[in-house]
């Protein structure tokens, strides 16, 4: 396990720290610097931003919110936010979670690099990253093909707060994190710093690292805000697995996939047949992977602190981390 870590610092990665379960044994270990300047180590129970693995939060707190039989999941998303989203477009609360809708990712028109450095304190509304996606035509009519989509996860925070008539933030704490004493799991809002210990995450301006230690990161908000450990993120999908958070049947509907992503969480399968299900995510600086056998007695978070945006891919390392095992 020290090897994979250390070679993907040795392939440009600042920092890595990584949590492997397999049944009652467990390897906790890390590589490289926590930051650039004072090259302290990486602590292996560090807290780190999890960018998209946020969906996987987002998306059992709306299906609880089906299990109680406040919204289903084929209901029309305009019923909830009517001016919100074209109207007569045909987007169900299903296609939003499976990204299925067809909607523009309003990530791929983020101001470049040296102007995310100038506005990494400034508040993100909603409706600004919206106003990005809806600039432009949908990319094929809904239900007609699969395009991974940030906007769709945004439309989801909102149908949450129109629902539970509150905060994004509170309906995540009230449904996931709290029920699972996640105490090193944070949905931060305008907050842009992490708890101590972490790891600085880099974005490369103009070749040079840049620190993002400190970020708001309301930008990315129900789509990719969250903070957590290795460790709390191996409880959450363990649980979640488990059917903890939600009924057998809202748990079914998450793990039916199209193609290989499901509502909120994507399958991946090893070539020795194992199952994994679990989510990448990625933002300013971090990049996480968080996968698990079916019934979670296999389990191996990481998060990688990097300036590369084509670091190594997440599925090749989270196999090959599977593959390997602790013996």
């Amino acid at each position: 396990m020290q090897q994979i870590l250390d070679r993907l610092v040795e392939a440009g990665a600042t920092g890595v720290l990584m949590h492997y379960r397999d049944g009652h044994r467990e390897w906790r270990g890390s590589a490289g610097v926590a930051d650039l300047d004072s090259r302290q180590p990486v602590a292996p129970d560090g807290w780190f931003r999890i960018g998209s693995v946020t969906k996987t939060f987002t998306a059992t707190v709306v299906l609880s919110l089906v299990a109680e039989g406040l919204v289903d999941l084929d209901q029309p998303i305009e019923q909830w936010l009517p001016g919100v989203v074209p109207a007569g477009d045909g987007i169900s609360v299903r296609r939003l979670l499976n990204h299925t809708s067809g909607l523009y990712n309003y990530t791929d028109d983020l101001p470049d690099p040296a102007q995310i450095v100038r506005e990494r304190f400034d508040h993100w509304a909603p409706q600004r990253a919206l106003s990005l996606a809806f600039a432009h035509e949908p990319l094929f009519a809904p239900g007609a093909d699969w395009s991974y989509s940030n906007t769709n996860y945004t439309l989801l925070g909102l149908l949450i707060e129109e629902i539970t008539d509150g905060s994004y933030a509170d309906a995540v704490r009230a449904r996931a994190i709290e029920p699972l004493h996640l105490h090193q799991t944070l949905v931060p809002g305008d907050e842009p710093k992490l708890p101590q210990p972490h790891a600085h995450g880099y974005l490369l301006v103009d070749d040079e690292s840049v620190d993002l230690d400190e970020l708001n990161p309301s930008q990315a908000w129900a789509a990719g805000e969250l903070i957590s450990t290795a460790a709390d993120l191996n409880k959450f999908f363990a649980a979640l697995l488990a059917g903890e958070l939600l009924p057998a049947a809202q748990l079914e509907a998450m793990l039916t996939t199209v193609g290989d992503y499901g509502l909120g969480i994507a399958r991946r399968q090893l070539a020795d047949g194992t199952e994994l299900w679990g989510h990448n995510g990625g933002i300013f600086g971090y990049l996480t992977s968080s996968f698990h056998s079916r019934g979670a007695d296999r389990q191996c978070t990481m998060s990688r602190t990097t300036v590369d945006a084509e670091a190594a891919e997440s599925d090749d390392l989270v196999a090959e981390v599977f593959l390997s095992g602790l013996d």
